[in-house]
């Protein structure tokens, strides 16, 4: 029999049973908290880790995972079916596809601008709301791109959801990243916001060109030349206003009125039925799209619920703390560089069992400032080290069911990501590691 790639439900299934199995392995043990009154975030005392009960998470508690993840991520899984929905609908009636006909068109003769724009676009969403569940929506619209311009689909998606990931993984204003993790340092974001643009901008530069460049299809003939005029309808146009009006709408509302997955969620909901309702789909063609479209996602809610499930088992046995403090004791006794390489590599890690980026802010940036402060180094290599390992590990990691979500929702295997992306992202992590030493300088 031949051996195949396991199906992601079953790499995250793995992860799972391997989350519950550690348990037996790794003593319970917990930081003592406060609350951080700048962030409104309870924090780790640094130095005051200590052991408590064992719990091993019994083959009940494990099966139990399951359904709880799901229910912790209902929110997340609600947005991705209705905003999903949305987009099935809108892609139903034809302006979708005319829209991209007409962008291509456009960029005829300039295809590269055309992929530059959109990797700069996601790039400014993750530098600034950590855009990451909004683009699962978007996937359908990505696959038409590529199939038009004769571009590889995964090629398509690092420009798109991968440069939201690097771009709230460099930026010097993510309010879920940086920004909160320079909070809980004590540290001015001016302090370091020069500094960090220049690297988000390198970063960006670097991978979308990397990926214009080797991302084109060379066995099929383009159609990008053999595109014709489009002329839009002003129904299509109205509809193209209100989705995108809509994207609008959510960037708005999470920077300005504190939205979270419900708002976005009606808000698209509404989107939706009315674009049905505009494109002569009827009550009832609008509702049988919105259902179809549920369906296509599905198995990206199913990705997301998951994933909340390993992170559950690692929480209720009490294990993350232990893990933590194992990877950051042995850090106290090395030399400055090493001991911010090892900082900076431990962060990578700790984002497979921690796969929030603000939740692992709060977990180890207390942990790493005084040990900066006892190496005598600038606190900027605690946030640095953070931000770049911990980020970058998002275009990698299974256990970020955001990014399976995308590619599930563009049919791209699990394997195959990562057998196209992993160059690129060590070019990255190179970057973020020069980024890391250079600043023990720059910060001096």
């Amino acid at each position: 029999m031949k051996l195949s790639f396991p199906h992601p439900i079953i790499i995250l299934l793995g992860f799972i049973i391997f989350a519950g199995l550690s348990s037996y392995f790794i003593q319970s043990g917990s930081f003592d908290r406060e609350l951080d009154t700048e962030t409104g975030r309870e924090v780790l005392v640094s130095g005051s880790f200590h052991f408590i009960e064992d719990h091993n998470a019994s083959l009940y508690e494990i099966a139990l995972s399951v359904p709880e993840g799901f229910i912790l991520g209902a929110d997340i899984i609600a947005l991705i079916l209705l905003i999903g929905g949305a987009f099935y609908v809108v892609e139903k009636t034809g302006a979708l596809q005319v829209g991209i006909e007409a962008l291509i068109y456009h960029f005829r003769s300039k295809q590269y601008l055309l992929l530059y724009l959109i990797g700069i676009v996601f790039a400014f969403c993750g530098s600034t709301i950590a855009m990451q569940e909004e683009i699962i929506a978007l996937a359908p619209v990505l696959v038409i791109l590529a199939k038009k311009i004769n571009y590889d689909i995964r090629s398509i998606i690092a420009i798109a959801l991968g440069s939201a990931l690097v771009g709230a993984s460099f930026s010097p204003v993510n309010p879920f990243g940086s920004l909160l993790s320079q909070t809980i340092a004590e540290l001015d974001f001016q302090e370091g916001l020069v500094y960090r643009l220049l690297f988000l901008i390198l970063a960006i530069l670097i991978w979308c060109s990397y990926h214009i460049k080797y991302g084109k299809l060379k066995t099929v003939v383009s159609e990008f030349h053999e595109m014709k005029p489009v002329t839009i309808s002003l129904p299509h146009a109205s509809i193209l206003f209100l989705t995108f009006g809509g994207v609008g709408a959510m960037a708005w509302g999470i920077i300005y009125k504190d939205w979270g997955y419900n708002e976005m969620s009606a808000l698209f909901f509404v989107v939706g039925i009315a674009c049905g309702l505009i494109g002569k789909l009827g009550i009832n063609g609008t509702a049988r799209a919105y259902t179809a479209g549920f369906s296509e996602m599905i198995f990206a809610g199913v990705i997301v619920g998951l994933a909340r499930s390993v992170y559950l088992i690692l929480q209720n046995t009490a294990i993350i703390d232990p893990m933590i403090q194992a990877i950051f004791e042995p850090l106290e006794s090395m030399p400055m560089q090493l001991a911010a390489i090892g900082l900076y590599l431990s962060q990578a890690l700790i984002h497979i069992p921690v796969p929030s980026t603000s939740g692992q802010a709060v977990l180890t940036t207390p942990l790493a400032v005084p040990l900066m402060d006892l190496l005598g180094v600038s606190r900027q290599i605690a946030v640095l080290t953070y931000q770049y390992g911990a980020g970058l590990m998002d275009l990698i990691t299974p256990t970020n069911g955001g990014m399976m979500a995308v590619i599930a929702a563009a049919g791209i295997k699990y394997n195959n990501w990562i057998g196209y992306l992993w160059k690129s992202w060590l070019l990255l992590m190179a970057l973020g590691l020069i980024s890391v030493l250079i600043a023990l300088i720059w910060f001096a």
